[in-house]
């Protein structure tokens, strides 16, 4: 099961290298922190870079949770375990799973993303031809050409959480 721990925004990569480091591994499957892959113009150029797709976040993946809490408490970079409707803490729903895993293409694990997704313009209406936003278009709330960012809105623990994606115009039409 998928658990969030909440910590400092910038330390995301520090916290998953002290959990690799102090924790067992045999207590969890994966422990990451997602990244998003968009472009960014700097003096007329553009520029690839990867960025947190939720600062102040790291997934961990578990099925021994108990265990792993325990162990989770000689992490002083932790700042919690997540939980909901009082609980210490609690595994993400299975639609929240369902979104971020599609985001990192089945991946979240080290060094996962969620990639530039190709788009086309057409008479001013976005076509997703592939990426991350392909079958997720119903959650798109605003796109920004001159950006090149897409603007969605997911269900993250309990609340409705704005994600932005990078991405990539590979053909605009007339209009």
């Amino acid at each position: 099961m998928y658990y969030v721990i909440q910590v400092a925004p910038g330390m995301e990569e520090k916290t998953e290298m002290l959990i690799r480091k102090k924790v067992r591994a045999e207590l969890y499957e994966k422990c990451f922190y997602p990244l998003r892959h968009v472009r960014k113009k700097f003096h007329g150029e553009w520029k690839d870079r990867h960025e947190k797709l939720l600062p102040g976040y790291v997934f961990i993946v578990s099925n021994s949770v108990q265990e792993l809490y325990l162990e989770l408490q000689r992490v002083p970079m932790l700042t919690k375990l997540l939980g909901k409707d009082g609980e210490l803490f609690a595994a993400l729903y299975r639609e929240e799973v369902n979104w971020l895993e599609q985001l990192m293409g089945g991946a979240g694990d080290r060094g996962s993303e969620a990639g530039l997704s190709q788009v086309e313009v057409e008479e001013g209406k976005i076509i997703v031809l592939s990426g991350p936003l392909k079958n997720v278009e119903g959650s798109i709330k605003k796109i920004n050409l001159h950006k090149r960012i897409a603007e969605i809105e997911v269900e993250f623990m309990k609340r409705k959480t704005k994600i932005h994606l990078g991405i990539e115009i590979v053909k605009k039409g007339c209009g």
